[in-house]
């Protein structure tokens, strides 16, 4: 009997692995149904069937995005072709030593590890290689957009279904922590969505003003990393003042003194306000959840971590400390 249950758990436990990134697509299609769901619910209480309510919420999210693709996808076009037509120009400057990014690439040889990662087989492999990977990114893009959908015009059915395996007696507490953790989720995904678009503005009127090329392709960029918590911002910041040194050496300091100061910002004053409330999760877990969600699970993980650790929070706050207390 023993053999046996060492058997089943090993089976399951390599059914899980072999199945893993599925789950963690299912994973975030639950996790973004669940931070649509207020919007769904209040179309809801307006006396829309639950279909008609799912079917609005996606037609705006799919016109807002729409929308934007409108207005970006030629501007973006233009900037790459910008950079294509510029790129004989950044390799002369890559090659004067009187310049600032000649003098680093004389320190830190970046022309030659350039060369080296473009020769003719590393192209090869890496555009077939970049091919796969898109190719894998729109499929899994595909199947968390469906999985989100069916998700969302079940959700009530699924709570349910959920909430009916938990002993009657303690039902009534077990509905009352998930509508809690399903609350803090879709305030999380709403607020993150905020201030990542709060960013991505500011970056761009900045580099607007001081003329830092493809504006609105690196603000972009900033505004996606700035959806993962903590380091996001930081990273984008880093990229942008790399760009920044094309412009001149001032104007890249100058970008790195705006990105520190609106870190602080941030941290301070945005993320307080937007977030606070929603998740109420301590600076020393958010940046602990998002290292060990980026390490075990990438991006993804490094995104959901944050209403991951509120959830696991107010678990231990309401069920495992007061059990402790009456012993």
């Amino acid at each position: 009997m023993g053999a046996a249950g060492v058997a089943l758990t090993a089976g399951l436990a390599a059914l899980v692995f072999t199945a893993r990134n599925m789950l963690v697509l299912i994973g975030l299609a639950l996790f973004l149904a669940v931070g649509l769901e207020p919007a769904v619910a209040s179309l809801v209480r307006r006396g829309l069937p639950r279909w008609a309510a799912v079917t609005a919420v996606c037609a705006g999210l799919l016109a807002i995005v729409g929308g934007f693709l409108t207005a970006a996808i030629p501007p973006l076009i233009a900037q790459v072709e910008a950079f294509r037509t510029q790129a004989p120009t950044y390799l002369n400057t890559l090659t004067d030593h009187n310049s600032l990014v000649g003098t680093l690439n004389d320190r830190f040889h970046v022309q030659q590890s350039l060369e080296q990662a473009l020769t003719s087989s590393n192209v090869v492999s890496g555009v077939f290689g970049a091919g796969i990977l898109v190719v894998n990114a729109v499929a899994s893009t595909g199947v968390v957009l469906v999985l989100t959908v069916y998700f969302l015009v079940s959700l009530p059915q699924l709570r349910t279904g959920f909430y009916r395996l938990i002993p009657r007696s303690r039902r009534p507490r077990a509905t009352r922590l998930g509508n809690e953790i399903a609350t803090r989720v879709s305030g999380y995904v709403l607020g993150n969505l905020a201030t990542s678009l709060i960013t991505a503005v500011l970056v761009y009127t900045w580099l607007l003003i001081f003329k830092v090329p493809y504006p609105l392709l690196l603000a972009v960029l900033v505004g996606l990393l700035d959806l993962i918590p903590t380091i996001g911002s930081t990273l984008g910041g880093i990229i942008v003042c790399l760009a920044s040194l094309t412009v001149s050496l001032p104007v890249a300091l100058a970008t790195a003194g705006f990105f520190v100061i609106y870190r602080i910002l941030e941290e301070y004053l945005l993320w307080p306000r937007i977030m606070s409330r929603a998740v109420q999760v301590s600076p020393l877990a958010t940046i602990v959840a998002v290292l060990l969600g980026g390490t075990l699970l990438g991006i993804i993980g490094a995104v959901v971590a944050i209403p991951i650790a509120a959830a696991v929070q107010l678990i231990v706050r309401e069920v495992a400390i007061p059990r402790l207390d009456q012993r």
